[in-house]
């Protein structure tokens, strides 16, 4: 899994439970990420149908939730991994890009994935094959990076896990079937489908996840873009209008339709207490569909706001904030829904209803 800003690693059995404990058979994972809570639902039993905008979310999606490991083709699978992790490197658009021009890679490294991701699109484009490749080459990659988890800057000097040699594994995929939606979760919540159990957790701030993982953007969609600035972004990040979960104006409005519009039982919404929304506004937006109950859950900030007080010299410039916050997990639906839900988690968590 991916180092990734704003990871449920830490909220993943909490989340379990209450799946478990909904009677859920069916789930909905809205803004699915790297498919971590996805996963969960899917290995507890659930059909999942996992949504993203992002297109390295979307190949995640289509390898962890889509793809069901009792019917892939397993030892074709270890045969291609093992065929492409052989490859010598050639330095093509990553190792100009992003290890030469950036530092997000050593060399070594960079020419191994731009051999790599070229036999993927010569051999597998298309394939059943072709995402899990894909995830197996992003991880392999995200192992041996340096950065401190978002590709909007590199760390000065290398880090010590990019002198490694980028190795790459064949994903732990699961038994079952899901679905994987590449799409705006606006326009896609009234349409699809009935789930018993919908997980809700959208940006929490103006920073764009296709600009914060532009590399895994650009290395899934292979399309050599034109780059620009010191952390080399794809060039048609200017123009894209930004989400409307991204701006403070719109944020409300969009997720407060995204809840009215989805088609399920219960909705379970993550959010943390430094975001657009307080938590009487949430609880507010979340009533429209019954009883709320309110969970909350300590959590240590993203390491950049211990680092981020040096500028680029290394020099300290400022004084590290808050090192902590609070992640709000509301549970919505009929009383007795969301009752029998959160019911093994009241007595392990701070808890409010209405």
């Amino acid at each position: 899994m991916i180092k990734y800003l704003g990871s449920k690693r830490r909220l993943v059995p909490v989340l379990s439970t209450l799946f478990e404990a909904s009677g859920a058979r069916t789930a909905l994972d809205l803004f699915t990420g790297t498919t971590r809570v996805a996963q969960a639902f899917k290995r507890a039993g659930a059909h999942v149908t996992a949504v993203d905008w992002t297109r390295y979310a979307s190949v995640f999606a289509e390898c962890y939730v889509a793809t069901d490991a009792l019917s892939a083709d397993l030892p074709g699978l270890r045969d291609a991994l093992s065929e492409l992790d052989s490859l010598p490197g050639v330095a093509g658009y990553v190792t100009e890009t992003f290890s030469r021009r950036a530092r997000y890679f050593q060399a070594h490294n960079a020419e191994r994935i731009d051999a790599i991701r070229d036999r993927i699109a010569r051999d597998h484009a298309g394939s059943s094959l072709e995402p899990v490749l894909l995830t197996s080459l992003v991880e392999a990659a995200d192992r041996v990076d340096s950065t401190t988890g978002v590709q909007m800057a590199f760390v000065k000097e290398w880090s010590a896990r990019s002198y490694q040699r980028l190795e790459l594994r064949v994903p732990e995929l699961l038994a079952g079937d899901g679905r994987a939606v590449r799409g705006d979760a606006c326009a896609l919540a009234p349409s699809l489908g009935t789930f018993d159990l919908a997980y809700l957790d959208p940006p929490y701030n103006q920073h764009r996840y296709e600009a914060n993982y532009h590399v895994w953007e650009t290395v899934v969609a292979w399309d050599a873009p034109v780059a620009y600035g010191v952390a080399c972004k794809r060039e048609d990040l200017r123009a894209a209008p930004r989400s409307v979960f991204n701006s403070r104006r719109s944020m409300p409005a969009a997720l407060a339709q995204v809840v009215r519009d989805l088609q399920a039982g219960v909705v379970v919404l993550s959010y943390n207490d430094e975001s657009f929304l307080d938590l009487d506004e949430l609880m507010d937006i979340c009533r429209v569909r019954g009883h709320v109950e309110v969970m909350e859950f300590p959590s240590a900030r993203y390491v950049g706001a211990r680092i981020g007080i040096h500028n680029p010299a290394g020099e300290r410039v400022g004084t590290v904030g808050r090192l902590h916050n609070v992640e709000y997990m509301l549970v919505s639906g009929s009383r007795a829904d969301v009752r029998r839900t959160t019911a093994p988690l009241r007595a392990a968590c701070g808890r409010r209803s209405a």
